[in-house]
């Protein structure tokens, strides 16, 4: 029985890092910047670590493989929708970053209901783009936190987001592209 737990528990834990969005953007709309800041450094936490359990302990599941990409994606998007929105964060930063991940689920969806499913696997330039948008994130909800604005450093993260996240959108179309020939 036990087992079973155990072999669930990465799934588990992305299911709480699913849950933990909605309570990460209701902070951030009440302006709670602390706890805002400490439920997504949470959220990231817990994404290394289901990722590190489903490794280590060949915990890996079909389950896992769209639940973790889709807590990712819903917790970054929300993020920094509700940013904008609040004027924390660029607007059009957010719409590039919305649009970049509508084109992967419209890719995808596409070749299904054309009868040529592409397997989903993430690319290591869509790795780095989390990675980077989660950091800034992560950077601009701490200065909210703790009162300070590394605003040089935002500007460096803002264009390094913007221009991986073009990137690793050009890379999925690219890939599409060449699945979807004839």
């Amino acid at each position: 029985m036990a087992s079973r737990w155990f072999a669930s528990l990465p799934n588990f834990i992305t299911l709480g890092r699913l849950v933990l969005t909605p309570v990460a953007i209701v902070m951030i709309s009440e302006e709670n910047w602390r706890g805002a800041f400490f439920v997504f450094v949470l959220a990231g936490v817990s994404d290394a670590l289901d990722g590190w359990l489903a490794k280590t302990y060949n915990l890996q599941s079909e389950l896992g493989a769209v639940l973790d990409p889709l807590a990712d994606k819903t917790l970054i998007i929300s993020i920094y929708v509700t940013l904008a929105i609040l004027g924390e964060a660029p607007v059009w930063l957010a719409i590039l970053i919305v649009f970049r991940d509508a084109l992967i689920v419209g890719g995808v969806s596409v070749s299904w209901f054309m009868g040529r499913p592409i397997k989903v696997r993430p690319h290591i330039a869509s790795k780095i783009t989390t990675a980077a948008q989660l950091t800034l994130a992560a950077l601009i909800l701490g200065g909210l936190a703790f009162g300070f604005r590394l605003t040089v450093l935002e500007g460096l993260l803002i264009a390094s987001v913007a221009t991986l996240t073009i990137a690793s959108a050009s890379v999925y179309l690219l890939l599409w592209v060449q699945h979807m020939r004839p």
